[in-house]
C-alpha cells in the first residue's frame, strides 16, 4: 500500500543545542520510499546517520544561538506485508533464536518483565499457541487499560501501567512487550505513521517474534495493521524516541498525518474465528 506521510515540528530552541530526530520512514525489503524531502527552517546543516545493525534513521543537527526552527518531513512510501496462519506462529526455542533476537528476551527501562513473571504466566502461560497467547494479552491490555490522554508521563513504565490501569498507545506497547518477554518471547517497540488514526500522532505498538517472524501487534485497537509505516523499532520508546534533545529545547508544535495514497484499502485487524497474524516482508 502506498502512504503519504508528514511531520511537522516546532522548536523553540533557547541556547546552543544538539538534536537527533527520528522522524524518517525507514527503508527495508517491506518498506519503500519513494520520494521525501526534509527541511530545516531557518537552514540549519544536518547529517543523516543509520546503525551499523538496525534499520532507524536518525537527523543530527546543531543549532548554536537562541532560534525557533520548524521541521517539515513528508514523503511517499509503498509498504509490503503478508498474513500468516496462526498455527503457524509458534513458540521459537530460546537454543533456536537468532543472535539478533536475544536483546528483545531481556528486561529494558519501560518494559520491567522480570516484575511481570508471575501476573503473566498465571494469566497466559497456559495457553498452547504462541499468536493466541499474544493475541490473549493484547486483548487483556484493551479491555483492562484506559487510553487517558495525559495519564502518564516519560518515566512511565510497563510495571506502572499495569498498576494504574491507564496510559497512551506507547503504555499499551511497553505493556505488551513485557508480558511477552515475561512469557519468554521477544518482543520489540514498533513507532510509526498511521493511516486512519484519530486524532493522527506518531503512533506506537508492538512487534512479538513469532514462528520466525516479527508479527505486528497494537492493543489500543485504534487503527488498522496494515495502515502503518514504520519509523523505528527498539527495546522500548528509549531506543526509538522522536527526538532526542541535548539542550535547553521546548516543542512547542506538532504536526502528524498518514494519508492513503491510492484508491483501494481493506482494513485489516485480528479476528480470534479466523486467526492469521500480520507481518512485515
Amino acid at each position: 500500500m502506498k502512504f503519504n506521510v508528514s511531520g511537522k515540528l516546532t522548536y523553540d530552541i533557547k541556547e546552543h543545542s544538539t538534536i537527533i530526530l527520528n522522524i524518517h520512514a525507514i527503508r527495508s525489503a517491506a518498506q519503500t520510499v519513494l520520494r521525501e524531502t526534509f527541511s530545516i527552517e531557518p537552514y540549519h546543516k544536518s547529517e543523516e546517520l543509520i546503525p551499523v545493525q538496525g534499520e532507524n534513521r536518525y537527523i543530527r543537527f546543531e543549532v548554536p544561538e537562541p532560534v525557533v526552527i520548524n521541521i517539515d518531513y513528508s514523503a511517499l512510501i509503498d509498504t509490503s506485508f503478508k498474513k500468516i496462519t496462526g498455527s503457524l506462529l509458534n513458540d521459537v526455542p530460546v537454543m533456536q533464536l537468532p543472535p539478533q533476537v536475544l536483546p528483545y528476551l531481556s528486561p529494558s527501562r519501560y518494559c520491567q518483565s522480570d516484575k511481570l513473571y508471575r501476573f503473566a504466566n498465571s494469566r497466559f502461560g497456559k495457553i498452547d499457541n504462541a499468536f493466541e497467547r499474544v493475541l490473549a494479552l493484547t486483548d487483556w491490555i484493551f479491555e483492562n487499560v484506559e487510553y487517558l490522554s495525559g495519564s502518564t508521563n516519560s518515566e512511565t513504565s510497563a510495571y506502572d501501567t499495569v498498576t494504574e490501569q491507564a496510559g497512551v498507545c506507547r503504555d499499551f506497547a511497553h505493556l505488551g512487550i513485557a508480558l511477552c518477554r515475561a512469557l519468554s518471547i521477544p518482543a520489540r517497540y514498533f513507532t510509526g505513521y498511521s493511516y486512519l488514526l484519530k486524532p493522527s500522532d506518531f503512533h506506537a505498538c508492538f512487534e512479538a517474534f513469532l514462528g520466525n517472524e516479527w508479527v505486528l501487534f497494537d492493543a489500543t485497537k485504534l487503527a488498522p495493521l496494515n495502515g502503518l509505516v514504520k519509523i523505528a523499532t527498539g527495546r522500548d520508546a528509549a531506543d526509538t524516541a522522536i527526538a532526542t534533545i541535548f539542550g535547553n529545547v521546548v516543542c512547542t508544535a506538532i504536526s502528524v498525518s498518514c494519508e492513503l495514497a491510492e484508491e483501494k484499502f481493506k482494513p485489516f485487524n485480528y479476528d480470534r474465528k479466523k486467526p492469521r497474524g500480520l507481518t512485515y516482508l
